[in-house]
């Protein structure tokens, strides 16, 4: 998912040609106060085009997020990208824009010690991290596993609460496409569905680190292969028994793979 500052119309385009499966047009952080107003209608008038996007909306704490609510109203395929959530702040906005594809930022200590809450609220599509603003609420350093515990408890209320998979927070390295790749790899091992990008050279590699391995896929087609050979009862592949999660689990890899939909 790929942020584009509604400031600049000019990028709006590039960010929806990039690759990024989704693209967020961001009036929060990305936007100076004086600038809000004309992102807003600068936002309006693109997604009035008929593109699907998200709206990051100013927070509910902010004089900005009620016009950014109104705008809202008037362009009722956009999805909503709500920062700083926490269980009250996101309720208003599933009231304010029923049957929207809403996201949750999650971005303070605050609104993690509610997750449970948060995640069970219904209409809510799925949540994300903003790793960045949770580390300095937290004063928890995203750096090797320090924040794996935080990340693991979003994946599991998310979860829980049958919501999408989350998405995991930005990386603010867009030159090394090796590094954004392991974020990224890192992030799908922990169970998150997708990954914030803040720069168009990061969609690639993020892309690639959802697509199963060639490792992966060899292994998934000789489970699938024993499984059939074996009409369905027990075997075992490279030494390892398989059973009906197993089975599974390679079936989703061999969907998952390039080609798949052309099989």
């Amino acid at each position: 998912m790929l942020f584009v500052p509604g400031d600049r119309p000019e990028r709006y385009a590039r960010a929806a040609a990039s690759g990024a499966h989704e693209v967020i047009v961001d009036l929060e952080d990305a936007v100076a106060p004086g600038a809000k107003e004309q992102a807003r209608a600068d936002a309006l008038d693109w997604l009035a085009s008929g593109v699907r996007a998200y709206v990051r909306i100013n927070p509910a704490d902010t004089p900005w997020h009620e016009d950014d609510l109104a705008a809202l109203r008037r362009a009722p395929a956009a999805g909503v990208m709500l920062p700083k959530a926490d269980p009250a702040s996101l309720a208003r906005v599933l009231q304010a824009l029923p049957g929207r594809r809403v996201i949750a930022l999650l971005e303070t200590v605050g609104g993690y010690m509610d997750l449970p809450a948060l995640a069970r609220l219904p209409g809510l599509e799925r949540i994300a991290f903003g790793s960045v603003d949770f580390a300095m609420d937290s004063g928890i350093a995203d750096e090797a596993d320090a924040m794996t515990a935080i990340r693991t408890g979003i994946v599991l209320a998310s979860r829980h609460a049958g919501l999408a998979p989350p998405v995991d927070g930005v990386s603010l390295e867009f030159t090394d496409p090796a590094r954004m790749r392991s974020d990224a790899v890192r992030a799908r091992q922990l169970g998150f569905g997708g990954k914030l990008c803040i720069h168009p050279r990061q969609v690639e590699p993020v892309n690639a680190a959802w697509l199963p391995t060639e490792a992966e896929q060899g292994w998934a087609r000789r489970v699938l292969a024993a499984f059939e050979a074996s009409g369905g009862g027990a075997t075992a592949v490279d030494g390892k028994m398989i059973d009906k999660p197993v089975v599974e689990q390679a079936r989703r890899i061999v969907a998952e793979s390039p080609g798949a939909a052309m099989a």
